[in-house]
Parts: structure tokens; sequence; C-alpha cells
């Protein structure tokens, strides 16, 4: 099979889907590897060392998406992107498909075959989604003390305070990857902080592993309503898989918030769960609702491209390898993450959470390549 990497044209996004080890790999299971010019230059892996595992160069996106039997990508494609896509051609990416609808319906119009990293699912785990969920759990604070400075719209508040100072209060919804990693992050700063589940067994784990000026309290309505009175921070880290995610911190609760305050919703791939939340880039990240600062970038791990991609490509090399040496029908029917992982087969949806959030039929993607 002939593969293609393109250079990520999102927004400041830097990382890259395939390293030159990558490539390596799937030369070695006998498949032909095309890279876009520069693609890997924002994760600091230049051209050259393409060149050297063995790939062969293009000059354009254009030129690969026409040569490729399958696109390896990073984040969502963008409408020019979609536009080069072809019937019964494979994308292997992240696509939050269940927050766009009109991307939703591009990728169906294509005919192409659609995987998608965050809904691939073994055990119960999504392995594609967590390396990047730990990065943006441990960004989400570094996010929010920046913007907790007063100079950016903040509450003045270090996070860690000072002897004699209190520090600032943390509030994280959700105890999954992001939010362990976000809790951890903003304890070691030395924050008090607070995280929400709804899960007993989870938040038991919680209380074990976390350091001491972490608590747990069991999410309800009332709880979180409590706890947005005294948060400094506020990161949003709930994910409900391949699905819209709930929108738990409604409009009206801001004017209970602290001004200057600051939410980070990392859920804003999937729509996010702050109702006020919309979604923002590294170039302007932040925008102020009822005097509550909003962090809302949708693609927060590519600001870190030397740790993130490797990150990545650590956990999504061997599927690739799968798809590539089985092919999509093949992979449907024997890898159960596989199918699972299918989200748009010959234009047709086959995700039940992403068909739920428009009202659209879905099939089986094991129905569609029978």
């Amino acid at each position: 099979m002939k593969i293609g990497v393109v250079k990520e044209i999102k927004v400041h996004e830097y990382r890259v889907a395939l390293t030159p080890a990558g490539v390596q790999e799937l030369k070695r299971d006998g498949h032909d590897v095309i890279f876009e010019a520069g693609a890997g230059i924002g994760s600091g892996l230049d051209d050259s060392a393409y060149l050297a595992a063995g790939a062969e160069s293009r000059t354009d996106a254009a030129a690969v998406f026409a040569e490729a039997e399958m696109i390896v990508k990073v984040k969502e494609p963008q409408p020019v992107e979609v536009a080069m896509m072809r019937e019964g051609q494979i994308m292997f990416t992240y696509l939050h498909l269940a927050a766009d609808e009109k991307l939703t319906k591009g990728l169906m119009a294509s005919g192409g075959h659609c995987f998608s990293y965050e809904t691939l699912e073994v055990n119960g785990g999504l392995p594609l989604l967590e390396p990047m969920s730990e990065v943006a759990g441990r960004l989400a604070i570094q996010a929010g003390a920046k913007f907790l400075e007063k100079p950016t719209g903040g509450t003045g508040v270090l996070l860690g305070g000072v002897p004699g100072v209190r520090p600032a209060r943390v509030v994280v919804i959700g105890g999954g990857t992001v939010g362990i990693n976000a809790a951890r992050m903003a304890a070691g700063l030395g924050a008090d902080v607070v995280i929400l589940d709804v899960n007993l067994e989870r938040m038991r784990y919680l209380d074990e592993i976390l350091p001491p000026n972490c608590t747990t309290v069991f999410s309800t309505g009332l709880a979180l309503r409590e706890e947005l009175k005294e948060a400094d921070l506020l990161v949003g880290a709930v994910l409900v898989p391949g699905a819209a995610a709930p929108k738990l911190v409604r409009e009206d609760d801001l004017v209970s918030m602290k001004a200057g305050s600051v939410i980070v919703d990392v859920a804003i791939d999937q729509g996010g769960c702050v109702e006020t939340a919309r979604a923002t880039t590294h170039d302007e990240p932040i925008y102020i609702i009822d005097d509550v600062v909003h962090y809302c970038v949708a693609n927060m791990p590519g600001a870190v491209p030397r740790t993130s991609t490797y990150a990545l490509t650590n956990a999504t090399l061997s599927w690739m390898r799968l798809l590539a040496n089985k092919g999509h029908k093949q992979a449907v029917l024997e890898s159960g993450p596989m199918a699972k992982a299918a989200n748009v087969i010959g234009g047709k949806l086959c995700y039940g959470a992403v068909a739920e959030a428009f009202g659209m039929d879905c099939s089986a993607p094991q129905d569609l390549v029978s």
C-alpha cells in the first residue's frame, strides 16, 4: 500500500502523524511511504531524516493525496483536504465528528474510508487518545496559570501561592486521563485541587494515588455549582467516547464565579463541557464572558510537538501497520478495535454516537465491508 503523510495545516499545529522510525517499520512491511516536503519540520524532523528512512518526498499535499491509498494525519481534515479525498481512499487521524456536522457530511460525500484515533477502543480504554489526553491535561494547568495573571485578564493569583498566602483553587471536572494529569500538575505546583467525578471506584483510585492537596468530590449539579464559586481555575475534562461532550457548566453558572477566574475546556474537541465554550486557536486562545476568561484551544498538544508527536506515534504506529497490512475491509472484520475506529466507510456513517448527534442513519462497519 502507498501511505501518504501530509503537513498539518490547522492553525499552529506542528505535530506530524509519522516519524522516520515509523517509515522504516512500514517499509519493512512492504509498503511505500510518500510525504509532503516539510511535514515534520515543526516537530524537529527534517526531510532528510524521512528520505534516509526510505520515504519519497512530494512538493505539496495535493500530490500526496493524489497518489496515496491511505492518508495518515494528526488533526481532523480541513475543508481543502476533504476536497482532495477520493472514493476508496483511507484516512486515519483524529476526527471528532460529533462536534462537526459539516466535516461529517464532507467525509461521507468523499466516498472514503475514515478511521478515527479517538474512537479506537481496547478493553474499554482509548489507547490512541490517552497520550494526547496526558499532554492536554498537563498543558491545561500551564495555560491556566498563565491566564490567571492580571495582564492577561486573570485574577492575579499565583497558582501555588507562597508561605502565608493561600494558593489558587483548581477545580477539575472529570477524573479520566485529562483530569488526573491536570490534578497532578496543579497539585505539584502547590494548588488546592478538587476533582469531581461520578464513578465511585474511580474516585477511590484517585484518592489513593493523588497527593494530599487533592480532594475528590462526587459530581452533582449542586456540588459543581458550589465548587464554581471558589474556583480560580476550572478544567473541563469530561469525555464521552466519540460523542458530544455534555454541557455541565451553564452560562448562568458563570455569574457565580470570581471575576478573572479561568476556564480551560479540554473537551472542546467534542464540543466542550461548558455551554459558553467555543473553539479557539493558539493565535487567539482566549475570550472573556461575564468576566470569566475562557481558554478553548482545540489542538492544545500541537503547541508542544517535540513531545506530543512522539507520544502520539508511539501509540498509533502498530494500528497504522495493521490497517495498511490488512486493508480496511479485513481490518474491520478481524479487529474489534479497528471496527470501533471506523467512523465512515464508503460514504456511509458507521459510528453510533456521531449518527445520534446529527440524527443520521448509522450502519455497522462490518456490514459495510462485507
